[in-house]
């Protein structure tokens, strides 16, 4: 019988609703990064034709960690394109071309999807637990001390990645493959 956890569900969408992705379970955490290129690309997407805003003032963008094998693209992921900072970069991000929202981060080695807070619905967006990269912070902002403000990926970040990744048995599914939970 699944866990409270296995049954905990999230949806995440576009503003126009033709994308949908379905997480199942408890997310691997829900951060904020203020890095140089969650930053460089937030305001390139927020550059395009009515796209939503990704970064927040201070210069960080809000996400949730989630596990690769516990999502599910219900609609639309044929809208989906794939942008990258460079082309030789392990991270790629997805944005709808319906409606130019930015809709999550994948590094692509990896075994989580990082789902931009924003495109969850307010009651189902657990609040920010830490924030990370926070030297990367734009010039003269300062933060609030309410979460923890890590410099760089804290111990506690790479545990959760870590206990997660063993928790699927050290694999990595690649995005396009995961039709539904665990396959």
């Amino acid at each position: 019988m699944p866990s409270p956890q296995e049954k905990e569900t999230r949806t995440a969408s576009c503003q126009c609703g033709a994308v949908t992705l379905e997480m199942v379970g408890k997310p691997i955490v829900a951060a904020t990064c203020y890095c140089h290129s969650c930053q460089q690309a937030g305001h390139a997407f927020e550059a395009l034709a009515g796209a939503p805003a990704v970064v927040g003032a201070d210069g960080g963008t809000p996400y949730l960690l989630v596990r690769k094998d516990r999502l599910a693209w219900l609609s639309g992921s044929d809208q989906l394109e794939e942008h990258r900072l460079t082309p030789d970069s392990p991270t790629r991000r997805f944005v709808s071309r319906c409606c130019n929202s930015p809709i999550a981060l994948e590094f692509t080695k990896g075994h989580w999807l990082s789902v931009y807070s924003g495109r969850i619905p307010e009651d189902e967006r657990p609040a920010a637990e830490m924030r990370t990269i926070v030297k990367d912070r734009p010039a003269g902002v300062e933060l609030a001390d309410d979460i923890p403000n890590y410099a760089s990926p804290s111990g506690k970040f790479m545990w959760r990645l870590l206990t997660a990744w063993a928790a699927m048995g050290f694999r990595a599914p690649p995005i396009e493959a995961t039709k539904g939970y665990g396959r």
